[in-house]
C-alpha cells in the first residue's frame, strides 16, 4: 500500500526518536501545558459574562450565515455579554466583528494550525491568546462561557459541541445554554441523535433539553436571557 508522502515524514520522525528522547520531552510538555492554563486563567478571569460562537472557518463575509452570526454578536453585546470565539476567520471573525461593532468585550481564542487559522482584526489587543493545546483551549471556552452558540460548521464545532453536552450530561460542569442556530443545518444531526442514540439507549430522552435550535438573533437571546432569570452568572466550574 502506498503512503502519502506527509505520512512517511511524521512515521519517520517518530522512529528517528528513542524511548528516552519521547520521555525527555513529554516531560518539557508539561511546562507548556501548564503556561497555557495558567496564562488562560489569569487572563480570562477578568473579562466578564461571555458567550462562545462556533462554526466553520471556511465560510465567507457575504455568506447569510456571517451576516447573522455578526448580528447575533452585536445583540449579545447590547445585552451585557460579550464575545468569545476561536479568533480565526469565518465564522469566529464574523463574532467579533459583530462585537466589536456593538463596543463589547470581543475575545479571541487563537490555536496554531496548518492551514484555515489566522488572528481576525476584531479581537481586543488585549484579549488574544494563542494556544498550541486543543483541550487547554477547550477548557478555557467552557470555563468562561455563559452560553454556547453553535452556527454551522465542521470537525471543529462539532468537536466543540459534543464536548459542551457530554461535560452537562455527565455533571462535571454546571448547565449553560447550547444553542444550535439554523434549523435546516442542524435537523439531521438531531433527527439522527433522536432515532438512533436515544433509540439505542445510549443517551436519554432528557439529554435532548440540553440543546436549543433557533434561526434568528432574537431567537438566541431569548433562550440566552429566560436562563439567567433562574441562573446566576459565574464561570462554570
Amino acid at each position: 500500500m502506498m503512503i502519502p508522502n506527509e505520512d512517511k515524514q511524521i512515521r519517520e520522525k517518530f522512529q528517528q526518536k528513542t524511548w528516552n528522547e519521547i520521555k525527555t520531552n513529554d516531560s518539557w510538555a508539561i511546562f507548556k501545558i501548564m503556561s497555557e492554563f495558567v496564562d488562560g486563567f489569569e487572563r480570562l478571569s477578568k473579562i466578564g459574562p461571555c458567550v462562545s460562537i462556533f462554526g466553520s472557518a471556511r465560510t465567507k463575509e457575504d455568506h447569510p450565515h456571517y451576516i447573522l452570526a455578526e448580528s447575533i454578536a452585536y445583540k449579545l453585546t447590547q445585552h451585557g455579554y460579550g464575545v468569545v470565539t476561536g479568533g480565526g476567520p469565518g465564522i469566529m471573525e464574523a463574532g467579533n466583528r459583530g462585537a466589536k461593532r456593538g463596543k463589547g468585550t470581543s475575545v479571541g481564542l487563537n490555536i496554531e494550525l496548518p492551514f484555515e487559522q489566522n488572528d481576525n482584526p476584531y479581537i481586543d489587543s488585549d484579549k488574544s491568546l494563542d494556544f498550541h493545546y486543543f483541550f487547554v483551549r477547550k477548557v478555557m471556552f467552557v470555563k468562561y462561557s455563559q452560553g454556547f452558540v453553535v452556527m454551522p460548521g465542521g470537525f471543529g464545532t462539532m468537536d466543540e459541541l459534543f464536548e459542551a453536552m457530554t461535560l452537562i450530561q455527565t455533571k462535571k460542569i454546571g448547565k449553560f445554554p447550547i444553542i444550535l442556530v439554523g434549523t435546516k443545518y442542524w435537523s439531521g444531526l438531531m433527527d439522527w441523535i433522536k432515532n438512533v442514540l436515544v433509540n439505542e439507549g445510549n443517551i436519554s430522552p432528557e439529554d435532548l433539553k440540553l440543546i436549543s435550535i433557533v434561526d434568528t438573533e432574537d431567537e438566541v437571546l431569548e433562550v440566552i436571557d429566560t436562563f439567567y432569570k433562574k441562573y446566576s452568572l459565574s464561570p462554570n466550574f
